[in-house]
């Protein structure tokens, strides 16, 4: 970790509110609501709230390339596709702190190395549990594993269900939202890329 990293990693150990300062804020976000925050239903609201916040957001304590460093070597010479599908994930969206739900697959060919699939529903698992759009997740994921790994391709792709518009604005239940990101072959490659769609269950027949 650089100098730098370190000073900004300080400055964010000094400003983070204080466990009554969190509980203060919720306290105020009850009475914006118009209810009481010290009545019984409430009362233990703000502590509740804190605990829960420390699990949803999680991922910033955690470093996916860290996880991803502990590969494998020794494969004897394994070059075809490895896919993990149906990964289910659970963020919040950044603009209107809702949850979105979904399943991320993932896909990639490796070089000399491999990592074992734990540690790739980890890694979905850690930038997921944090303040996130479903954009800059998919990327995330795909660039973090081809960083790391450095395989001849990866192909990553998220469905999830967003509730900040099936509950609020134009109340659209049924909507999935779908997004993908292709580096090195799976990006350059039609057949590659067609691969990875027939094992995940997207390059499905007509009827």
């Amino acid at each position: 970790m650089s100098k730098i990293e370190k000073i900004k990693n300080l400055n964010k150990i000094k400003i983070k509110p204080t466990h009554e300062e969190v509980k203060e804020a919720v306290k105020t976000l009850i009475k914006w609501a118009g209810d009481d925050p010290d009545r019984e239903g409430l009362i233990e609201t703000p502590d509740r709230v804190i605990k829960a916040y420390e699990n949803f957001f999680a991922g910033y304590n955690n470093d996916p390339r860290e996880i991803l460093s502990k590969e494998f070597q020794e494969v004897d010479g394994y070059d075809e596709m490895i896919v993990l599908k149906d990964i289910r994930l659970e963020s919040h969206c950044e603009h209107h702190l809702v949850p979105f739900i979904g399943t991320a697959h993932i896909g990639y060919i490796p070089k000399n190395k491999v990592v074992g699939l734990s540690k790739l529903a980890r890694v979905v698992e850690v930038f997921s549990k944090r303040l996130q759009i479903q954009e800059k997740l998919t990327a995330q994921i795909a660039n973090s594993i081809d960083e790391v790994l450095q395989p001849k391709g990866v192909g990553v792709i998220i469905e999830a269900s967003h509730l900040c518009i099936s509950t609020r604005g134009i109340h659209k239940t049924d909507s999935r939202m779908v997004t993908s990101r292709m580096l090195g072959i799976f990006r350059n490659n039609s057949d590659t890329r067609r691969e990875f769609l027939n094992i995940i269950g997207y390059n499905k027949p007509s009827v």
